[in-house]
């Protein structure tokens, strides 16, 4: 599943919105944020099911994550993820992701005669606020890294276990209000953000990696910089699967809070951000 090529690495702008559900290998910086993004479309076609897009507002303040598994492969899913872009652009200057959720929630509703539905994960960091506010619909849970206690874990793991209903995937009912949680994190802690096809993988006996497998092969990966740590998940799960192509789309993001990387946007930033803003240029 491993790239061997050069991964490029994209700063990104305020008022930027970056990437789609093409395939990629890329590196992305944020105020606040260090990103590692890898997408493979199913049998190598150009476009997938899985549709990843980051985006930074106006202000520089605010960094938004959105992760869907959508129902279907290749062409079929341009135009949502398109629409996706879309509902991502309105609310990339709202701190707060309710809207966001609802609105995508309301698309993929009305798209239910096509059956298009997603899971999907939406993430939202305030450089101003050691937070990280996680929307999960039906998604696999994420993983997370406390740097301070050197411990992996899912989150949302102790609600599941009390027995409380998870999120249903996006596009069942229109009016569903979907909970969030707030995490406070601390500098050198790490987010694992993927689609299914991770925990699905099959070994040669046809054994699922499944959840636990994941978070064994996580805690075994030294911890050095995004980059590495994506890169080594990735010859793991090869390693897994025998070098078997996986069955579906394959996407993960890793993420890391890195608050002394904050820094103020320019003069020229902000310029061309409210230009994208009033719709001078295009965002």
């Amino acid at each position: 599943m491993s790239d061997s090529t050069t991964i490029p690495s994209y700063n990104l702008q305020c008022m930027d919105i970056w990437s789609g559900n093409q395939s990629v290998t890329s590196d992305v910086v944020t105020p606040g944020l260090e990103l590692s993004v890898y997408s493979r479309p199913y049998r190598g076609e150009s476009r997938g099911g899985d549709v990843h897009y980051v985006s930074l507002c106006a202000s520089g303040y605010i960094t938004r994550m959105l992760l869907a598994d959508v129902s279907g492969h290749g062409e079929a899913v341009a135009e949502t993820s398109q629409q996706l872009r879309a509902l991502v652009r309105r609310f990339m200057n709202s701190s707060s992701q309710t809207r966001l959720v609802r609105e995508i929630n309301r698309e993929f509703t009305a798209l239910t005669q096509s059956a298009r539905f997603a899971t999907a994960i939406v993430a939202t960091y305030l450089a101003n606020d050691s937070r990280l506010v996680l929307c999960n619909a039906g998604h696999p849970r994420p993983l997370w890294y406390q740097h301070r206690i050197g411990k992996w874990s899912y989150v949302n793991q102790d609600l599941i276990e009390n027995g409380r209903v998870a999120n249903l995937p996006l596009g069942f009912d229109s009016s569903t209000n979907y909970q969030q949680f707030s995490l406070k994190i601390e500098e050198g802690d790490l987010f694992l953000l993927y689609t299914d096809a991770l925990t699905e993988a099959r070994n040669g006996d046809d054994k699922l990696l499944g959840e636990a497998g994941l978070l064994n092969l996580v805690q075994s990966i030294p911890i050095t910089n995004v980059r590495d740590f994506s890169q080594q998940i990735l010859a793991g799960l090869d390693q897994y699967s025998e070098s078997r192509p996986a069955d579906d789309d394959v996407t993960l993001l890793v993420l890391r809070y890195n608050k002394s990387g904050w820094r103020f946007p320019s003069v020229g930033e902000k310029l061309n951000a409210y230009a994208k803003l009033l719709r001078l240029k295009p965002a």
